[in-house]
């Protein structure tokens, strides 16, 4: 074997040997989420987006698919076995460029244009995003596309979020474990807007209500979703305790409000090793089950 290649293998050997076998055989989230052969996907929301997207990932990679993952906002940056190669460039060009020779060997790319501290990366532009995706003959492109400061409830800020136009699948998250706490600064990111679009008071408990508004309201998280996308609400950290309760309280309130592009709610623990523990249709609220 080219030393190269064997690198390259002992990088993709290590990255994906922590998943589990009934995940490599199931693909839940794959399905969970409807994929279609090609996509991009963007994740907006609070209290998963970052786990959803490296998981999401390494399924797909697992699967013999090309994977490219960023962020037009900010993340941490990716720790070992989160993804195949991480490259950091604030040149557009280069970063394409890199795409275009090193998608193919690696499978999985992140890429990013600086360090900022705190062990954060910051973004790309939607239009390099866009650009890519046209361009370098990725299968999947998952994009974090808003930030919430590790709380686990949010609703955007003005700029927020940054949806590149090519998406034809959005993720909005929320944490389960946000309902019934206080609105405030601990718990919520933007809880003045939160508070605005949904009637709570500041230092009063986040309901089931107020989880469903936060997810369907015109300025909540699918706000600048391409009307040509799907959309997709997943209320994550379903095993905490209570928390199947609290989620599917949260998914009635939400299919209720009758959402025109909601496909589907997916009751998910990402910490968890399986993943996904219901998908929730609108159409005859008919559960699949995922065990």
């Amino acid at each position: 074997m080219d030393p190269d290649q064997k690198v390259i293998y002992s990088l993709i050997e290590g990255f994906v040997k922590g998943t589990t076998a009934k995940e490599r055989e199931r693909g839940l989230l794959t399905s969970s989420l409807g994929l279609k052969p090609r996509e991009m996907i963007s994740l907006v929301g609070a209290g998963g987006k970052t786990t959803l997207m490296f998981r999401l990932a390494k399924e797909l990679l697992l699967n013999g698919k090309r994977v490219v993952t960023t962020t037009t906002t900010k993340i941490l940056e990716p720790i070992s076995g989160e993804t195949a190669f991480l490259f950091v460039d604030p040149d557009e060009e280069k970063l394409k460029q890199f795409v275009r020779r090193h998608l193919e060997q690696y499978g999985h790319l992140t890429i990013a244009s600086e360090r900022i501290g705190s062990g954060k990366l910051k973004g790309v532009s939607p239009n390099l995003v866009d650009d890519l995706w046209s361009s370098c003959g990725m299968d999947y492109m998952i994009v974090e596309a808003d930030g919430a400061a590790g709380r686990p409830v949010k609703a955007p800020r003005e700029t927020e979020p940054v949806i590149p136009f090519c998406t034809t699948l959005v993720v909005a998250i929320l944490g389960v474990d946000g309902v019934g706490e206080e609105l405030n600064e601990g718990n919520v990111f933007q809880p003045e807007r939160v508070s605005k679009m949904t009637g709570i008071e500041i230092g009063t408990k986040m309901t089931d209500e107020a989880m469903a508004v936060v997810m369907t309201h015109p300025e909540g998280l699918f706000k600048g979703a391409p009307s040509s996308s799907r959309v997709i609400a997943f209320l994550n950290k379903v095993d905490v305790p209570n928390g199947r309760m609290k989620a599917k309280g949260v998914a009635e309130k939400i299919l209720e409000r009758k959402h025109p592009q909601i496909g589907r709610v997916v009751l998910g623990q990402l910490k968890n090793e399986i993943p996904v523990a219901e998908v929730i249709f609108p159409s005859n609220n008919q559960s699949n089950k995922r065990r």
